[in-house]
This record gives C-alpha cells, structure tokens and sequence, in this order.
C-alpha cells in the first residue's frame, strides 16, 4: 500500500525535514533535484515536495497521508489532521507588534476597530475576538514589518523566532497569539486504514529525535570497580554490563549519555579506573 508523505519544497524548514527524514531510513533517491513526486528508498513510501502553507490541507483532504509543517499553519487552516509528533525544530511565536514609539503596550490598550496586517488572518481574528477585540485585518503575503510605517495598519501578527527582525524594524512585542514548531501530522482516514505503516514511519522519525544530544559511551573497567561507574553514568535505564574475555577480571560497560554531560562524565570513568572509554554518535534510539 503507497503512502504519502507532504513536505515543504523551499524555506526554513525543508532542509531539516529530508533530513530527518533520511535519518529516518526514508532517504529521498534524488535530492539534488527535487520533483513534485520523488522516490524514495523505501519502494512503499514516495514523497510529494510542495508549499508549506498548503500541506494541512493536502493531508486533511487525503493528497497525502503524512505531512511535515508548522503548527501555526495547521492551526490558520484549521485542518482536521491528526498531530503525531513534535519534531523538535522550527520553534516560532506567532506575536501581536507595534512601533515602539505606539502608545499600546498590552492587548488592552487595542481599540476596536484597530487595524491588524497580517499572514494569519484566522488565527489573528480568532485570538482578538476571543479577547473581546474586534478588529480590521489586512492580509499580507510578506514585508509584514512595514505595514506600520506606511499607513496599512497599527498592528502587525507576525511570526518570529528570536524577535530580532522585529526590533530592527522598531517594533515592540505586545503579545503572543500561539507558540509553533514543525509537527509530523497524518490524514484521519489513512492513520485508520495504514496504521501499520504510518507508526513503523513514527517510530523512526521517533527514534531519530529520541537520540538527538546523546552518545553512547562505551569502556573497560575493572569487576571490582563496576558500582563506581553505574552511580557515575546511569543510562537511559541503567548501564548494560558485558563479560570481556581476558585473563584480567574486566567488564565492558556501555551506556547513553546526554551529550552535555559526556565531559564530565568521561573523566569521572577515568577516575574510577575506566579505560578504552569509547564515545559514539547514536544514530536512532528505538
């Protein structure tokens, strides 16, 4: 049964998407020219390459049974999709801003009938009328930054990663409407009908991420010593302990470490004793 998978074809989260993807085992054959259709090495498994703003619709209406996006994207289409997984990268805020020499300061200092450009027209509206504001909006396909400035609106809802593009613009952050990052979501009917296949995609996507900032460190210890070193690197769920064969009483011990602690941990082992410490990227965790 061919499955689906929607993916953005340019912008900031494309790359990181075939990537993970290919981490994933669900490598794409021609990478260097990206098709509309693209094979990939799973003969089951093709990948469609289009805008990021239309793939909630594609997998709500069945064009494809997986897709990669942005939350804030799902939420504007209020595409009925189902939300498999975060994937850890593209954090953003959707966020009300106005220039910092404006006299609002807050939501509550919006008066109705206050003008609004924007991207997200939907979830913009929804937010203020929500909040008892009713308001005008423009919608904007970019440059939402100078709308201020050139008479278009008071407001802008702009998405933004850091807020630096806004302070260069001499804009103030009064509100955030929604915090976003890339989500794996999948069409309601195929997560019934090819379930098998969507988890067994899942569980590697998973693994992927489940092993992003760990390694694995490996070393020799002395028996005598093997207490010492599980108090200094616990594991995941505990350090897997292996015979070595050899004339000295010597185990192997191996165990994932987040990556951050791998330092300090490597030169605890050693004072224990460790030798032959091995650290090794993980590709996958299962």
């Amino acid at each position: 049964m061919q499955l689906k998978i929607a993916l953005p074809s340019k912008g900031r989260i494309s790359d990181p998407a075939v990537k993970l993807l290919e981490k994933a085992g669900i490598g794409i054959k021609d990478t260097a020219n990206r098709k509309l259709f693209s094979e990939t090495y799973d003969e089951d498994t093709s990948v469609m390459f289009t805008r990021a703003a239309d793939i909630p619709e594609f997998v709500a209406d069945g064009a494809a049974d997986l897709g990669i996006t942005g939350l804030d994207l799902i939420e504007e289409k209020e595409a009925d999709v189902e939300i498999l997984e975060d994937l850890n990268f593209g954090s953003a805020k959707l966020v009300l801003a106005v220039p910092e020499d404006s006299k609002i300061n807050n939501i509550l200092d919006i008066d109705n009938g206050a003008i609004v450009a924007t991207e997200f027209p939907n979830l913009t509206k929804k937010y203020l009328k929500n909040k008892g504001i009713n308001v005008k909006i423009v919608e904007l396909s970019g440059s939402t930054e100078i709308a201020p400035f050139i008479g278009v609106a008071d407001i802008v809802a702009d998405l933004t990663s850091t807020g630096t593009t806004l302070k260069m613009n001499h804009l103030k952050i009064i509100d955030t409407i929604l915090e976003s990052s890339i989500k794996l979501i999948a069409n309601k009917e195929s997560f019934k009908d090819k379930n098998e296949k969507i988890e067994a995609i899942r569980t590697g996507i998973k693994g992927v991420l489940d092993a992003e900032g760990k390694k694995l460190v490996m070393m020799n210890v002395n028996k005598e010593s093997l207490e010492d070193v599980k108090k200094a690197m616990p594991g995941l769920t505990g350090p897997t302990v292996s015979q070595v064969v050899s004339n000295e009483d010597i185990v192997a011990v191996q165990a994932v470490v987040d990556e951050r602690e791998v330092f300090n941990t490597v030169n605890r082992l050693k004072k224990i004793g460790a030798k032959d410490i091995l650290v090794v990227p993980i590709e996958r965790i299962i």
